[in-house]
């Protein structure tokens, strides 16, 4: 009896420790996947298609047109005055002047100061034709003769020389000149005298009691191109 004693527990333990060496489940294993073979031929191959659809390009935007900007007008001067309100014409300190017995048409200075118009002429030759006397004369146009014109003398003006007591007897001449749309006879000294700037000065035996003058502007009238038949 001792014997048995000794040998079931060792025969227990014994059990116990092979319990544990040896494992009660087993994991699964994976079956192998067969191989595929792939195509040697090249030719064999399939190229992959793409299935994306394609992209439909946007249509193009046209440019909306700009609206059109219209310049704005420019205002219009107001006319001229030319004359007053009872009919006298008025004159700048420098008016455009139409000679007909020239036939030529000058830039003049309307003188307040002067009581004679004149002309500055050159190279003035009297002489004499049915008995009356009667001057040849060419103008000075900015240094230049003009062609040269010939006219009875109505009379001889004495002027006297400011720097020395000599009288110069000076030849003065009648014809017609056109201002804007008044053509008027009136008498011209002439005046031999280079460095005048305008050939024509207007005096105050033209212009009195039928213009007045405003010296603060200049061409109030227009350019005449002819005389107007009176």
């Amino acid at each position: 009896m001792k014997n048995w004693k000794l040998i079931l527990p060792l025969m227990m333990s014994g059990g116990l420790i092979a319990c544990t060496s040896t494992p009660t489940t087993t994991e699964p294993v994976e079956p192998e996947k067969p191989k595929v073979e792939q195509p040697t031929d090249v030719s064999e191959v399939k190229p992959e298609v793409d299935t994306k659809p394609e992209a439909k390009p946007e249509p193009e935007k046209k440019a909306e047109p700009k609206p059109e900007t219209k310049p704005h007008p420019k205002p219009e001067k107001p006319p001229k005055v030319q004359k007053t309100p009872d009919g006298m014409l008025i004159l700048g300190a420098e008016e455009w002047v139409y000679v007909p017995g020239i036939d030529q048409t000058f830039k003049a200075r309307v003188d307040t100061g002067a009581t004679t118009s004149s002309i500055s002429a050159t190279e003035i030759v009297p002489f004499e034709r049915d008995g009356k006397d009667w001057v040849q004369f060419k103008i000075n146009l900015n240094g230049k003769a003009s062609k040269e014109f010939k006219l009875p003398v109505e009379r001889w003006a004495k002027v006297r020389q400011s720097s020395s007591d000599e009288v110069d007897k000076r030849p003065v001449v009648v014809t017609y000149i056109q201002v804007g749309d008044l053509k008027e006879q009136t008498e011209f000294t002439l005046t031999e005298r280079d460095h005048m700037k305008f050939p024509i000065l207007l005096g105050r035996s033209f212009f009195r009691d039928i213009a007045v003058v405003d010296v603060s502007k200049k061409y109030i009238q227009n350019k005449p191109s002819k005389a107007k038949k009176k």
